[in-house]
């Protein structure tokens, strides 16, 4: 699929050694990640990921989490400098969410649509400039990846084995290839990565 604005559409997600998203505790299990997040490599990491991103792509569960914490985190002028960049684009950038159950959204910026991960995205890419960015959505970089729409990948990939949990590559997605354009490593043994889809 071509298309005329050349938006790239980006992923980021963090994943254990076994390549999980969760851990074996479920959707909200993240003790393999924690001691990792805010490393110096991962808050640089997360700086990197929003920087040519103009439209935020989120499912419901991950938009209620990062708009009940992010918010607060962008008027704390405490808060890690990284931080609070990240935050302050997240207010105020596009935010488009996937949701099957949510009418209208209860934040600025923010459209709810209620439609194929893959249709979203292709007309996203039709109008406007800038990164599409899927912000750590699962449930939206799965359908993407089993599509071919993704154009980058931004992984965390922190040196824990969660022994169970949900994983990111299923079997059965299509064969891709991809160039490694950015790595970091940090003092923990987190590595941050960036991948391009090679066409």
């Amino acid at each position: 699929m071509t298309n005329s604005t050349g938006r790239r559409v980006t992923a980021n997600l963090s994943l254990t050694l076994d390549g999980r998203y969760n851990g074996p505790g479920g959707p909200g299990d993240f003790a393999a990640f924690a001691p990792y997040v805010t490393s110096e490599v991962a808050r640089n990491h997360m700086n990197r990921i929003w920087e040519s991103a103009t439209t935020a792509l989120l499912g419901r569960l991950n938009a209620e989490g990062f708009m009940g914490y992010w918010p607060s985190v962008a008027e704390d002028d405490n808060a890690d400098p990284r931080d609070r960049g990240y935050a302050k684009w997240l207010v105020n950038t596009e935010k488009v969410v996937l949701s099957t159950t949510l009418t209208e959204a209860p934040w600025e910026r923010t459209r709810v649509v209620n439609a194929p991960a893959a249709d979203v995205v292709t007309e996203l890419k039709a109008t406007g400039e800038g990164d599409i960015l899927v912000n750590s959505s699962a449930s939206i970089i799965k359908p993407l990846l089993a599509a071919d729409l993704l154009d980058r990948l931004y992984l965390m990939i922190f040196p824990e084995i969660a022994g169970g949990g949900q994983r990111l590559f299923d079997d059965g997605l299509p064969a891709s290839k991809w160039r490694l354009t950015h790595q970091q490593t940090g003092e923990l043994g987190e590595i941050a990565m960036v991948y391009d889809r090679a066409r």
